[in-house]
């Protein structure tokens, strides 16, 4: 007895195997269209080109002279990435003259440098310009470039490796005329997590235990103020980086700029309003004072980057959030903008003078588990919070999620500002990738589909990611420094050399006779299009039959009953209509079955369809 699978789309790990019957349990690079899986779309790097440290930001837009620049923002430094290549506009936080000294040892490529309360951390970057010779081979074009500072061993000393091996002769300091340009301070990579005395707020935790909490990553937030740029670190300054000054110039401070008056010295999310252009700083200090407010919101003037001081004359202005101990993130909508504190959200609206900026409290009581955790889709809002997902559409509410047991009971929630979102909106899909349970680095990703509302899961190394419609394909940042456009072909084009996808999907467990009687399957008819496929003349999946004897018992082994479990199903011809192997002959036997699909195969991609089976009753035994 022919008999067809049909299973419910998206993938359900909400219950056990046996009681998600009829559905898919387990996938990866999978995602659903119009019902059935199918293999998700491949990538391929931009360019060979690499950036340094670990990308956390990704910012799209064009400029007046048509130029498609690339914000991006690692933990070492910020970029602009335009034609595959990647442009520093890291901006510098202090320029020291004649101050700068090198002293080599004979036979070692590390200098010490001297220059007093230098202010660097490890891992800093600093160019020199107009040092001399040393005397011997650490020559004046050894030196007058950008160093990566190795060790700071004293608050006037640091080391950089010049990577040539001084000789005796090298006795000189560099001359008195050395400029070294310092660049912002890096930041970690990773949340690092502190236990013990001074760790964590006063008060948490037991007497004599200590408390615990940790160091920021380095995340940034950035806006376009027409074609040009405003960006800064979280917990840092704001920069501006003007566009007709070109690709060659850096960021500077806002509050360097002409006219500037009361511009924030720290922030910790920045956002341009829609609406007239006002510039916010979100978790920032007061007028006057040096002190970061994370739950206050300060904006400038209309129109305006430098005009912060609030008068009669303009619409500066500030307000303060009373929920929540922080301000994590914001994002513009089509009417509002929306503010998100740890425990709740607000919405904020354009009221005019003299109020100017109106808040309302949305929802309380919720969370938000990062500053990148959100996203906009057609009009909602949607995001993650530390053990649920949340959506916004004029109402807050907690969206049903098929696999919230399997994200939140696998996730590291110490490492929670890794988290990120993006859409992918070519497929109606919310992305949102973090961090396993034992994992300092992003590798699990969770998708929402929100025209079908349905979920689906993986594993995908991502640092960042964006979909706009300046560019042709979601862009992606890797832990290889660089950056992937996302469905291009089929394969992992990370490197210059593509590698095949594994994707697969598994149903959960099913019985013909609703488990009052084995079951004996000896052939299968497939249901497949290979028509994604790019560069296999012949692309294949194999499709698995697993057998139980019970629900829970684990799997027969032997798989078959004298013949085999999996078959290989091929593409056979691709006009006039797409042919493949009609049917596959295996053996198998128990009372649940567990389908599964694979391919693991250079260029192939695949889509299922009904698939059919060939049955029949068995015994009680």
């Amino acid at each position: 007895m022919l008999t067809k699978l049909a299973l419910r789309p998206g993938v359900n790990r909400e219950n056990t195997r046996y009681a998600s019957e009829s559905g898919w349990y387990v996938c990866d690079k999978v995602r659903f269209r119009q019902g059935t899986p199918e293999s998700i779309g491949g990538w391929v790097r931009i360019s060979a080109s690499a950036f340094q440290g670990v990308c956390r930001a990704l910012w799209n837009w064009i400029t007046l002279d048509g130029s498609n620049l690339m914000a991006v923002g690692t933990n070492l430094k910020y970029y602009i990435e335009n034609g595959g290549s990647y442009y520093d506009i890291t901006p510098i936080r202090t320029t020291t003259t004649g101050t700068a000294t090198f002293a080599a040892t004979n036979g070692s490529s590390v200098l010490t440098v001297t220059d007093t309360a230098h202010g660097c951390l490890v891992g800093d970057f600093v160019t020199y310009t107009l040092a001399v010779s040393l005397g011997g081979v650490i020559t004046a074009t050894v030196l007058n470039q950008e160093y990566q500072i190795v060790s700071v061993p004293t608050v006037n000393t640091y080391t950089i490796d010049v990577t040539t091996v001084a000789n005796a002769s090298d006795t000189g300091n560099g001359g008195a005329s050395t400029v070294a340009a310092y660049q912002l301070n890096v930041g970690p990579e990773f949340q690092i997590p502190l236990v013990g005395w001074s760790a964590g707020f006063w008060g948490e935790g037991y007497w004599g235990i200590g408390g615990s909490t940790t160091i920021a990553l380095r995340l940034w937030s950035q806006n376009n103020f027409g074609e040009d740029l405003i960006f800064g670190s979280r917990g840092g300054a704001m920069y501006y980086w003007e566009a007709a000054s070109g690709l060659a110039t850096r960021g500077v401070p806002v509050t360097g700029l002409v006219g500037a008056s009361d511009v924030p010295i720290v922030q910790n999310f920045i956002l341009v309003s829609d609406i007239s252009r006002f510039v916010f700083a979100l978790g920032c200090n007061e007028i006057g004072s040096a002190v970061q407010d994370p739950l206050l919101v300060r904006w400038s003037d209309q129109e305006s980057v430098v005009d912060w001081t609030p008068a009669p004359t303009n619409q500066s202005g500030s307000l303060r959030f009373s929920h929540g101990s922080a301000i994590q993130t914001a994002v513009q909508t089509r009417q509002e903008v929306l503010v998100f504190t740890d425990t709740a959200l607000y919405s904020m609206q354009y009221v005019g003078a003299p109020i100017v900026w109106s808040a309302t409290l949305l929802g309380d009581n919720l969370s938000c588990v990062g500053p990148n955790a959100v996203s906009l889709a057609s009009g909602v809002t949607y995001w993650m919070g530390v053990d649920k997902f949340y959506k916004y559409d004029g109402t807050v509410q907690t969206l049903k999620c098929d696999l919230r047991q399997h994200v939140f009971s696998n996730i590291n929630i110490q490492q929670a500002q890794q988290v990120f979102s993006g859409t992918n909106e070519g497929f109606n899909e919310i992305w949102w990738f973090y961090c396993s349970a034992n994992s300092t680095t992003v590798d699990l990703y969770v998708v929402f589909n929100y025209t079908e509302n349905i979920w689906y899961y993986g594993e995908m190394a991502r640092t960042a990611w964006i979909d706009v419609g300046t560019r042709n394909n979601p862009v992606a940042a890797t832990y290889l420094n660089n950056l992937v456009s996302h469905e291009v072909g089929v394969d992992n084009g990370e490197t210059a050399t593509p590698v095949a996808i594994n994707s697969y999907i598994e149903s959960a467990e099913w019985d013909p006779q609703d488990g009052h009687k084995f079951s004996f399957i000896y052939r299968m008819l497939p249901d497949i299009t290979f028509r994604n496929s790019t560069g296999a003349s012949n692309p294949q999946v194999t499709m698995t039959i697993i057998p139980m004897k019970n629900s829970g018992s684990g799997y027969n082994s032997p798989q078959s009953v004298g013949g085999s479990s999996d078959a290989t199903v091929t593409r056979t011809a691709v006009v006039p209509i797409e042919e493949f192997t009609g049917q596959v002959f295996i053996r198998v036997r128990g009372r649940q079955f567990i389908f599964k699909v694979e391919a693991d195969q250079l260029g192939t991609g695949w889509q299922l369809g009904s698939p059919r089976v060939d049955l029949r009753p068995d015994g009680l035994r």
